[in-house]
C-alpha cells in the first residue's frame, strides 16, 4: 500500500515536497514513479526512480524544477517541487513498478498506486 502526502496550496514560484510511504512491502527492486492528472486531462508522467540504484528520470516539463529521491531507511520516496507554476496544478499520484529494471513513463506499467494528493498553484 502506498500513501502519498504533502500536497497543498502554494503561490507560483513556491515549493512543496511530496512523500510516498510504502507499507506492507519494501520498494526493494521496484521503481517508484510520480504522475499527475489535471482536470479534464490525461494522467501524465512526472518522474521515476529506480529504488536500488537511485537512477532517476524526469519529464521535460519539470526538469530542473522537480527532483525525485528516496530514503531507503524510511522506505519513502519524495518529489521536491520548486519554482511551481499554475500549470503544475493537479492531483499527484505515486506508483510502484514491480519490474523495476528500467524506468517507465506509461502509467499502465505501474502495479501499485497511492491515493493521490492535490497540489494547487495560484498565480
Amino acid at each position: 500500500q502506498l500513501q502519498a502526502s504533502g500536497g497543498g496550496l502554494v503561490q507560483a514560484g513556491g515549493s512543496l515536497r511530496l512523500s510516498c510511504a510504502a507499507s506492507g512491502r519494501t520498494f526493494g527492486g521496484y521503481a517508484m514513479g510520480w504522475f499527475r492528472q489535471a482536470p479534464g486531462k490525461e494522467r501524465e508522467f512526472v518522474a521515476a526512480i529506480k529504488w536500488s540504484t537511485g537512477f532517476t528520470l524526469h519529464a521535460d516539463s519539470v526538469k530542473g524544477r522537480f527532483t525525485i529521491s528516496r530514503d531507503n531507511a524510511k522506505n519513502t520516496g519524495y518529489l521536491q517541487m520548486n519554482s511551481l507554476k499554475p500549470e503544475d496544478t493537479a492531483v499527484y499520484y505515486c506508483a510502484a513498478d514491480r519490474q523495476g529494471s528500467w524506468l517507465k513513463m506509461a502509467s499502465r506499467d505501474y502495479d501499485y498506486w497511492g491515493q493521490g494528493t492535490q497540489v494547487t498553484v495560484s498565480s
